[in-house]
């Protein structure tokens, strides 16, 4: 490699070479397990239910989805396989060296939002906990806020002390949450009289004119849920052993994943349906009905444990480098890590979470409208324009086939708002709003097509 441009080259960002590229198909199919299990995948899936959807349409709807999430996962998979790049670096490609922070700031914003869910999630957890242990606390005025702050200075702390303080975490979250899913299936199955029962507990949308309305939106919900790792999926396939390995991999991993999980999340819903009268979306809440006082601090302790692994390790680490590759000068890891934290606060997740349809049609449909377009960019440039050749090189510096205009690549930057512009413009117009609906399939198509035309006229 020629020397490369100090503000663009550091050992993370280096390529990796091919003696260190061990990950096969069991590694990633195991990667996406962990990734997988989680409180928001149940949640996904419980927010079907209390959609209205049945079982086997809130389960063929989640798996539809990540069969189609699948496809640019396994593009975008390619060039981080091929040349050993992580993402921000590939993304120079197309947006240029110094115009790839967009992409990246738009990525690590929605990591954000993330953030602010999971903490959210966890304050929740805290907070069933304390009335379980001490039924007083749920009469005391702002007792959530209380608990919801106290997790994320937790977080904080984490964020602060280094990554290292969870380590010894790492690896324990998806066992657990995959415990306390299994566990809590076959106990609310049991008090509804048994999976007959459950799984026969029929939805509300019986009828095509009933469904279809729904079922857009919610797929395109669904490809959002995994439209980030879409983009930064090279992050991960940099260190692979072949094409082959995370292709194959991912291909197993992440559909068998997601919809064996979900369907945990499908199942105890619909049994909250027999057993309640109202389909409860919210895990947090539902054990929080337990009467057992042992399961449930048991189950909502394992919940809190999980909550604080997944948040730091996919959500503040992506962010918080991705501020800093701002301005490396100003900005350290732990800076970034600080803006993460009060990001997540600004968007307000209360309000993401209040209720099935604001996680669904508002959070995940939203910012699908702002990924699409940059997924479609990527992998138009990536096999149309570049017939998938990079000069890795010319990555890491100044003045080479990536530098443009000063840096950045207008013709990709045009592209990317006229795609995010097509997508959310149904949230302002009306007449327009079916564009909302297929957000991140509308965004993917527009951007990239848009960039090709742009490119080639260029040329």
């Amino acid at each position: 490699m020629q020397q490369p441009d100090p503000s663009l080259f550091n050992e993370d960002l280096a390529p990796v070479p091919l003696g260190r590229r061990t990950w096969g198909i069991y590694s990633y199919a195991s990667l996406w397990v962990a990734m997988s299990v989680c409180i928001p995948t149940y949640m996904l899936a419980s927010a079907l239910i209390a959609s209205g959807m049945n079982w086997w349409q809130a389960i063929g709807t989640i798996s539809l989805g990540n069969l189609i999430v699948l496809i640019p996962m396994l593009l975008n998979a390619h060039a981080g396989t091929k040349y050993g790049i992580p993402f921000p670096v590939f993304v120079r490609a197309s947006f240029g060296v110094k115009g790839a922070n967009l992409p990246a700031v738009l990525r690590a914003l929605v990591a954000c939002g993330w953030f602010g869910i999971q903490t959210w999630i966890g304050g929740q957890a805290i907070q069933s906990m304390l009335v379980v242990a001490l039924p007083a606390w749920a009469a005391l005025p702002g007792s959530i806020w209380i608990c919801f702050f106290a997790f994320w200075l937790l977080n904080m702390f984490v964020i602060w002390r280094g990554i290292e303080t969870i380590r010894f975490l790492e690896g324990v979250g998806a066992p657990l949450m995959l415990l306390v899913g299994i566990a809590l299936l076959f106990w609310i199955t049991g008090k509804a009289g048994g999976f007959g029962p459950v799984l026969h507990s029929p939805g509300k949308l019986n009828t095509f004119g009933a469904f279809f309305p729904v079922f857009i939106p919610s797929l395109t919900g669904m490809v959002g849920f995994w439209s980030t790792v879409a983009l930064n999926i090279p992050d991960f396939t940099r260190y692979a052993k072949s094409q082959k390995a995370q292709a194959v991999g991912q291909a197993i991993g992440l559909p068998l994943a997601m919809t064996l999980y979900s369907f945990i999340g499908v199942a105890v819903t619909s049994a909250s349906v027999v057993l309640f009268g109202e389909a409860i979306w919210d895990p947090v809440a539902l054990i929080g009905r337990f009467h057992e006082p042992l399961l449930a601090l048991i189950a909502l302790i394992a919940i809190l444990i999980a909550t604080l692994n997944t948040n730091v390790a996919a959500n503040v680490v992506s962010p918080s480098n991705d501020f800093s590759n701002l301005n490396p000068k100003l900005i350290s890891f732990r800076t970034g890590g600080m803006i993460t934290g009060v990001a997540g606060i600004v968007i307000m997740p209360w309000k993401l979470m209040s209720d099935y349809g604001s996680y669904v049609f508002g959070w995940l449909v939203g910012y699908s409208g702002l990924l699409g377009p940059i997924a479609g960019i990527m992998i138009a440039d990536y096999f149309v324009v570049r017939k998938s050749v990079l000069r890795v090189d010319d990555l890491y510096r100044r003045g080479g086939a990536y530098e443009y205009s000063g840096g950045i690549n207008w013709q990709a930057v045009f592209s990317l708002f006229a795609g995010i512009a097509v997508a959310l413009v149904g949230l302002v117009v009306d007449a327009l709003h079916p564009l909302y609906s297929y957000a991140w399939f509308v965004g993917f198509a527009v951007s990239g097509g848009c960039y090709v035309l742009l490119m080639r006229k260029k040329s």
